[in-house]
């Protein structure tokens, strides 16, 4: 790859490109925090407790295929099309083949044929998602070596996610469900339609290459991979101990863990909530609407608010403010019941105030990630995107184990059986009242651990960022002149 001079300056194009590439993952990733789960219980009837198992085992192989991803990227020389960019576009169309087969249901085959299919699929998406998503998150770090444009396109990054994420938590779910009865209370029982869910992720599967390669166009790798100094003692392993010693990169990767997990969490239980509790699974697309409203809000003035407070401290403040939201929607349970018609509407004005608080770290995780390895490159001397990236990476994929571990173990313990309703049955009265106890506790903790970690652990404060980047202003210069 050709040096270039202009290592920041970018400009609107980059800023849609960039988040293009998380709309063109988020397109099918988010459908797994919104449907996957039901459609392992309820279309494929898979029982909780075994898809507890696969998710395990899916998570241990990612903890080989990460790291390794995150080496080979790293190790690669760039070709003249950049570092990272050619990876995303070349892996584009088989991550679309595998969420298309994750989301089949072949006819006539036992549980035991659905459970192995299950494996094969859900481990083959997620080796595709990591060899797209490590390369692309990698990516912001070359575009531009600029703190504020940093932020920026975290922020876009962001915003492409959420634009991603609409089509499968906004419109999908108006379409896939079927209403087949009713509650004594009068709710609706609505059951999941597999047939029709799996042509629409067909078609968003489609749409995702073609976004892909929108952002292999409109995206430039302006900053210079740094030059690799021959280092007999120096390889992932070594990368690794580095990483270990850096607590900056270690609390961002337990907030972020634990972000992951509440995210895909509550994204799995409220599908539940609304279709099982509520019985609007239409209402569930408000949930997306409302988590990502917030975010119109505060762009326009985010980074005004980072350059007088500082990026650490909004997130902190922030996820105090959701945690008190969503421990506010437990306290009000008994207000917040199928028999009251204004039920769902005070719960989804709760899940915009936790959206409120949770807008910040949503927002500016990408850029947290970018400051702690310009704080890595300043400890070691080493800039190593792809390994700090494969592992950040990797501790998101554990955040997505908790939720699916947590989750299916909750389930077993209510005693939930998706196939009741879709064999045209009901479920119990202790069912449905557990399925919101196990929607707001268990999010409230998450919330509250990520605040605690964001203020008690994560140390780079707005203070010694600033230090940091005046430093590495300086080892920059000096790699430059010699």
């Amino acid at each position: 790859m050709a040096e270039t001079a202009l290592t920041h300056g970018i400009k609107f194009k980059d800023k849609v490109g960039y988040a293009l590439g998380d709309a063109g993952g988020l397109l099918t990733f988010s459908l797994i925090g919104a449907f996957q789960n039901k459609f392992y219980t309820d279309v494929l009837g898979i029982s909780p407790g075994k898809i507890l198992v696969l998710i395990l085992i899916a998570r241990i192989w990612d903890a080989i295929n990460d790291p390794l991803w995150g080496a080979f990227i790293q190790s690669r020389k760039p070709s003249p099309k950049g570092q990272f960019r050619p990876w995303i576009l070349g892996f584009s169309i088989p991550l679309a083949v595998s969420a298309a087969l994750m989301f089949l249901k072949i006819p006539g085959w036992t549980e035991t044929k659905y459970l192995v299919y299950a494996y094969v699929t859900y481990i083959a998406y997620g080796m595709m998602y990591t060899a797209v998503n490590i390369p692309y998150g990698s990516l912001a770090s070359v575009v531009t070596d600029d703190e504020l444009e940093r932020s920026s396109l975290s922020m876009w990054r962001s915003i492409g996610a959420g634009v991603g994420g609409l089509p499968g938590t906004i419109v999908l779910p108006m379409i896939v469900y079927t209403v087949v009865g009713k509650y004594p209370n009068g709710t609706n029982i609505q059951v999941l339609d597999g047939t029709k869910l799996f042509w629409c992720v067909l078609v968003l599967s489609a749409v995702s290459v073609l976004v892909y390669f929108a952002h292999y166009k409109m995206t430039k790798e302006r900053v210079a991979p740094q030059k690799k100094i021959k280092d007999k003692n120096h390889n992932a392993i070594a990368t690794l101990k580095d990483l270990s010693k850096n607590r900056a990169f270690i609390m961002l990767c337990i907030a972020s863990m634990l972000l992951i997990a509440f995210q895909f969490y509550y994204q799995s239980t409220y599908m539940y909530l609304f279709t099982d509790y509520f019985g609007k699974s239409g209402l569930y697309a408000m949930v997306s609407i409302c988590t990502y409203l917030p975010m119109a809000i505060f762009i326009p003035i985010m980074n005004k608010l980072i350059v007088k407070f500082g990026k650490k401290e909004l997130c902190a403040v922030g996820m105090a403010f959701a945690t008190v939201a969503v421990v506010l929607q437990y306290v009000l349970k008994g207000v917040i019941v199928p028999t009251n018609p204004a039920a769902p509407y005070i719960f989804l004005g709760l899940t915009f105030l936790s959206g409120l608080g949770q807008t910040f770290l949503v927002l500016e995780v990408w850029a947290l990630v970018m400051d702690v390895i310009d704080y890595h490159e300043v400890r070691t001397g080493k800039r190593e995107e792809g390994m700090a990236y494969a592992l950040f990476s990797f501790t998101r994929k554990l955040g997505q184990t908790l939720a699916g571990v947590g989750l299916n173990a909750l389930l077993a313990a209510i005693a939930y059986d998706g196939t009741i309703t879709q064999n045209g049955g009901k479920l119990s009265a202790d069912v449905i009242a557990n399925l919101y106890k196990i929607s707001t506790i268990v999010p409230a903790i998450m919330l509250a651990l990520m605040a605690i970690v964001l203020f008690f652990g994560y140390d780079l404060s707005k203070k010694k960022l600033a230090e940091i980047h005046d430093e590495l202003k300086v080892m920059r210069a000096k790699e430059n002149a010699e």
